[in-house]
């Protein structure tokens, strides 16, 4: 089996960039105050993008905690004492763990690497990260 390809770092936009420094704010003060950071409520006017892959569909309206850079699609939701961090395309394509992985790197500025970890799929990239790491890493 032959190593991945190389995926360069994201670019992201400056509109980009501030969606991420909201979503990660809202995240670092949910986490402050103890609310659970949810999914959004499934919103049946917005077009399904996967009829079977549901998780796909998961985040495609705008939400507090999702949001986009380049190709990709982020959503993060709360489980337990962990962060889980959906990655997918804009298109429903597949996705490999490094691609996603440019994603991660870009979203969790300042946590090291050890301290998240992936569960690898085809057309998704599921990482996870305590909640207690990021208040004392994560660079918005």
């Amino acid at each position: 089996m032959s190593p991945e390809p190389f995926s360069p770092p994201i670019q992201p936009t400056p509109s980009e960039a501030e969606q991420r420094a909201a979503v990660l704010t809202e995240i670092l003060g949910c986490i402050e105050s103890g609310e659970r950071i949810m999914l959004p409520d499934w919103d049946r006017s917005v077009p399904v993008q996967a009829e079977d892959y549901a998780l796909l569909n998961v985040g495609l309206e705008p939400n507090r905690f999702g949001g986009w850079v380049g190709p990709f699609r982020y959503q993060f939701e709360g489980e337990d004492d962990l962060l889980h961090l959906m990655i997918c395309r804009r298109d429903g394509g597949s996705l490999t763990p490094m691609e996603a992985q440019t994603v991660v790197s870009w979203l969790l500025a300042g946590v090291p690497s050890g301290l998240y970890w992936v569960k690898p799929a085809t057309r998704s990239q599921h990482f996870y990260v305590g909640h207690d790491v990021l208040p004392g890493s994560l660079i918005v």
